[in-house]
């Protein structure tokens, strides 16, 4: 069994980034929650996971002006809600 994760296709793939922006690379539509699509202009974008961002649902850095901070669940250290 391979225990190597797979790597990421040059199509499209997401990237979660530590403390930062979602990336997101391909063929894809972005929705506002009414279903209104979102322009884009980049075939990469990244996405505000911080909420703190003046031009959502794009990052635009202010992640790391607030201290922006993620925890990856389980991991030690890290409280998991019951």
């Amino acid at each position: 069994m391979n225990q190597n994760p797979p790597e990421p296709s040059t199509e499209n793939f997401i990237v979660v980034c530590p403390d930062g922006p979602i990336l997101v690379r391909g063929d894809f539509e972005i929705v506002t929650p009414s279903g209104e699509p979102v322009p884009r202009q980049r075939k990469t974008v990244a996405l505000c996971r911080c909420g703190a961002s003046a031009i959502k649902p794009y990052c635009d850095g202010t992640h790391k002006l607030i201290g922006f901070r993620t925890e990856i669940p389980g991991k030690p250290g890290n409280k998991v809600a019951p």
